[in-house]
Formats: C-alpha cells, structure tokens, sequence
C-alpha cells in the first residue's frame, strides 16, 4: 500500500516542516515581524553603543596631547574607519556566525536564522545579509527592511531574500513533543488502510491534538477525540475495527501516513541519485573508445 502517485494527499501538508538528521518532521514557524523589530532594535542597539565606546576611546588615545599620532589625521581617519567597520559589517558577520544564527536580540525573542531548507546558516548566507544591513538598516534606518518584512511570507528582509534565510521561533522549535506511535492492535488494519482521501488541513488538527492531549481535561479532550475520529473516518477505509478508541484510531492513521511518506521521500530521493549518477557517467560509444586507445 506504499504505490501512491506523487499527487496523493500525503503530499499535501502545507506547513514547513524541517527534517531532522534522524528523518523527524519538526515544525518551523516564522517569527513574527514584531519580533524581528525587537530583536533588531537590540542587535543594532548594542552594535551602535559598543561602536561609539570604541571611538571615544580612539579619539583620547589619539588625540592626547602625548600621543604621537595626535597630528597624524590620515592615521586617525583610518583607524575611526576600521572602527566602523568591525562595528557594522565584521562583529555582526561574526557574531551569526558563530552563534549558528542567533544574536543577542535573538537570544532575547528566542529566534534563529536558517536556510530557506531549515538548515543551518553559513559563511555566504551570513555575509549576504550583513552586507545588506549596511544598506537597508543602517543607512536607511531600517524603512526598507521593516517594509519588506511586513509584505513577505515569511517576513523576510531584502538581506533574507538575496541570502534564502529566514528568521524562524527557535523556542517552538526546539520543543520536544512525544512521537506519534503505531497501536499494536492497528497495525495489520491500518496496512491495508486507504488514506489518499484524507486532507493535509485535517490530519494537521489530528496530530496538534494528540500531542496536546495529555494537557487537557477528560471532558473537552473526549469530546473533541470523537469529533475528530469521526471527520478522519469519513476520509479512511476500510473503517477501524468495532470498539477502537479514538484516540489509538487516529494514532493508527497518522502514523502510517507519516511512513508512507517517508517511504515515498526515501523512494524519490533514490530514484533522483540514480538519475544524477547515469547523467555523470560517459555515454557508452565514448566509454569504449577510451578503453580501445
């Protein structure tokens, strides 16, 4: 029962999913324009003050009367220059670096920057929206960015868009919720089970139900378990075995939902190196020419 074209509805999630080196699906969720602002205000903040410290204290030592570069104006011009830049281009590049994408303002509103693939930010993305923020923050007290962020998705700035990162809630992302499991009892039904029917939107709920079930009351919990089970069977058959509970009925479902898609993904991804390995290998005539000379 793994034979689904590509156009099942196990392809029909429309939520961002980041893929754990382990194959798990965790959900990403932007953060919010608010939020960015924020941390922003703080990053930028602290670059600003720690810049104007640096060049209060290159301005005395320079311009002191025993300094013997105090007639030396290109010196000075040169050093408030390369104070400057460390502030606005070489920390901040360091700091994302480093930090695998956080910040100070970032640690404060628990957000991350990643790729547009939920990976982790390198070098080249770093450098990318650094170099932006020069333009679109500090020379344009941040109008540009603050616009963009608002129309974008995923409220990406003009550095997000040229970098393809994205500022994502590293806190939700980073909470751990129990992993669905199959029932024993389900396992031979649900094999068998058709659940190309069953929509992306729905099975979503399910999931977000069952891993907050266990902080709900028995009354609401119970009620909204049946509500559910009885959406989801409408989309699945054959039907569950008399007596199931709700909740193990949909546990049942998602869960092989969830393998069918790996499978599927696994099934792709193999089918796409095959492709790419015929395509490096030299045509057959060519091949055999070699070998003759």
């Amino acid at each position: 029962m793994v034979n689904e074209s590509s156009t099942s509805s196990e392809r029909m999630i429309e939520r961002e999913l980041m893929v754990t080196g382990e194959a798990v699906a965790l959900e990403v969720v932007p953060a919010t324009v608010v939020s960015r602002i924020l941390s922003g205000l703080i990053d930028y903040t602290a670059y600003s003050v720690g810049g104007a410290i640096s060049l209060f204290v290159v301005m005395i030592l320079t311009i002191n009367e025993r300094s013997e570069f105090g007639d030396n104006l290109a010196f000075i011009r040169a050093i408030i220059s390369l104070v400057i830049l460390a502030w606005i281009v070489v920390i901040p590049l360091l700091t994302e670096l480093l930090s695998r994408g956080r910040s100070l303002g970032r640690m404060v509103t628990g957000t991350r920057v990643v790729r547009d693939d939920g990976g982790t930010v390198r070098l080249r993305h770093c450098l990318v929206r650094t170099l932006l923020a020069v333009v679109e923050i500090w020379l344009a007290s941040a109008v540009p960015a603050v616009c963009t962020s608002v129309v974008s998705k995923r409220g990406k700035r003009l550095g997000d868009m040229l970098a393809g990162t994205y500022v994502v809630r590293d806190r939700h992302r980073s909470s751990m919720v129990p992993p669905l499991l199959m029932p024993p009892e389900l396992a031979g039904w649900a094999a068998g089970t058709d659940l190309r029917a069953l929509p992306g939107g729905l099975s979503l709920t399910a999931r977000t139900f069952l891993q907050r079930a266990s902080s709900m009351d028995a009354g609401p919990r119970s009620h909204l378990g049946l509500d559910l089970a009885s959406q989801v069977q409408a989309y699945v058959s054959p039907p569950p075995p008399a007596g199931t509970h709700p909740e193990r009925f949909l546990a049942a479902v998602l869960t092989e939902r969830r393998n069918r898609e790996l499978v599927l993904a696994t099934r792709d991804r193999r089918l796409e190196e095959e492709v790419r390995r015929d395509m490096a290998r030299p045509p057959y005539e060519v091949g055999r020419e070699a070998r003759r000379r």
